[in-house]
C-alpha cells in the first residue's frame, strides 16, 4: 500500500484514499486508475481495515479523465487499445464493488465524469454543499453508459432520473442529489470531515462479516428472482447466527449496552 499517484493512510481500522492533484481538479490519469484498482484489490486482504474513505483535496472531488494524460492520448489509439483502456476503467469499479468493506465517498467538491462513477461505486456518499455532480460522458460524444453507470444509477435514483442524468450529462446541485437519493448526506464544507468520521465510526463498530454479507447481497441479488434471493438470505443469516458477533449482539441487547463486535475498536 504505497501508491505514488494519491495519498493512502491507515488510521486504526480505517483506510483513507485521498486524490491529490488539486491543480487538475483531481482528474484521473492512467496511473491513478491502475493504482486505485490495485489498492482496492489489496484492501480485501487487510482484515484490520473495517472501512474505507475515498476523498479529494482542493475544490473538486474528481472531474474524470485528465484531458491531456488520457483524452489527448485516446484519440490516437486504435480500437484494440481503446478497449484495453475502457476495460481498465471497468476493473476499478469491479474492485470497489467486490471489496467486502464499506466505502464512504467524502465528496469535498465538484464530482464529474469518472469521478461521479467513483462516488456511485462507493457504498455511501457524504457531500459538501459545493459538490455538484454530473455524468458528463455524452458531453464528449460518448455513451452515458460508462463504467457501469447504466446498471448502478437506476438502482440508486430510479430509471427516470437516471435516464435524464445519463442522456443530458447536466450538473445537478447537492440539494437535488440528496433529494433523489444519490447523496446520503449533504453538509457544510467545514462539517464534511466530522460527518464522514461519524458515519465511518458507526460502520467500523458494526459486525465485520454482517456488513460484508450485506454489501455482497446488495450486488448479487440484483440478478436473482425473489425466491432465489430469499433462499440466499436464509442461508447467510443461518450461517451468521453461528458466529460470535450474533452471540454478542444478543448479550448486549439483554444487558442494555452497545455491542462490542469482534475486532471493533475499544
Amino acid at each position: 500500500m504505497n501508491p505514488r499517484s494519491f495519498h493512502y493512510d491507515e488510521s486504526g481500522s480505517v483506510a483513507t484514499i485521498t486524490l491529490d492533484r488539486p491543480q487538475s481538479l483531481n482528474a484521473l490519469t492512467f496511473e491513478v486508475y491502475r493504482e486505485l484498482t490495485e489498492t482496492f484489490r489489496g484492501l480485501a486482504g487487510r482484515p484490520g481495515v473495517r472501512a474505507v474513505v475515498l476523498t479529494g483535496t482542493g475544490r473538486a472531488f474528481c472531474t474524470g479523465g485528465d484531458v491531456k494524460d488520457i483524452i489527448g492520448r485516446l484519440v490516437q489509439r486504435d480500437r484494440a487499445a481503446l478497449l484495453e483502456f475502457t476495460r481498465l476503467t471497468c476493473d476499478l469499479v469491479r474492485a470497489m464493488c467486490a471489496l467486502p468493506r464499506p466505502i464512504v465517498a467524502s465528496l469535498n467538491g465538484t464530482v464529474a465524469g469518472a469521478g461521479a462513477i467513483l462516488a456511485m461505486a462507493s457504498d455511501l456518499r457524504i457531500a459538501a454543499d459545493t459538490a455538484k455532480i454530473a455524468f458528463l460522458f455524452v458531453k464528449v460524444g460518448l455513451s452515458g453508459a460508462d463504467m457501469g453507470a447504466a446498471w448502478m444509477l437506476p438502482r440508486i435514483v430510479g430509471l427516470g432520473r437516471a435516464t435524464e442524468l445519463l442522456m443530458t450529462g447536466e450538473f445537478i446541485d447537492p440539494a437535488e442529489a440528496l433529494r433523489i437519493g444519490l447523496y446520503n448526506r449533504v453538509v457544510p464544507g467545514e462539517r464534511l470531515s466530522a460527518e464522514t468520521r461519524e458515519m465511518v465510526d458507526r460502520l467500523v463498530r458494526g459486525p465485520l462479516e454482517g456488513i460484508a454479507e450485506t454489501k455482497r447481497a446488495l450486488f448479487t441479488e440484483a440478478h436473482m428472482d425473489l425466491e432465489t434471493a430469499l433462499e440466499q438470505e436464509a442461508r447467510i443469516q443461518a450461517e451468521l447466527m453461528t458466529r460470535p458477533d450474533f452471540q454478542e449482539g444478543y448479550a448486549a441487547f439483554m444487558a442494555r449496552r452497545p455491542p462490542r463486535f469482534d475486532g471493533t475498536p475499544e
